[in-house]
């Protein structure tokens, strides 16, 4: 199981509707809550899903982490 933390930036195997595909974690326990960083629409999804979801961990120090 990978540590994820609330507060990162995620980017997802699918894009979100209105284009992105890049999600900050707001909320991490036996469900997730993601909130886009384009729209700011938020998502509340179950563990499981999340992982299999889930395509990388964008790294904090990196310019295209920062919305």
């Amino acid at each position: 199981m990978e540590p994820y933390r609330i507060g990162q930036i995620v980017q997802m195997k699918k894009g979100h509707p209105c284009g992105a595909n890049r999600w900050q974690i707001i909320r991490v326990g036996m469900d997730f809550r993601i909130k886009c960083l384009q729209c700011g629409r938020s998502v509340l999804m179950p563990r499981s899903r999340f992982v299999r979801r889930v395509k990388k961990v964008i790294p904090e120090d990196s310019p295209e982490g920062s919305p």
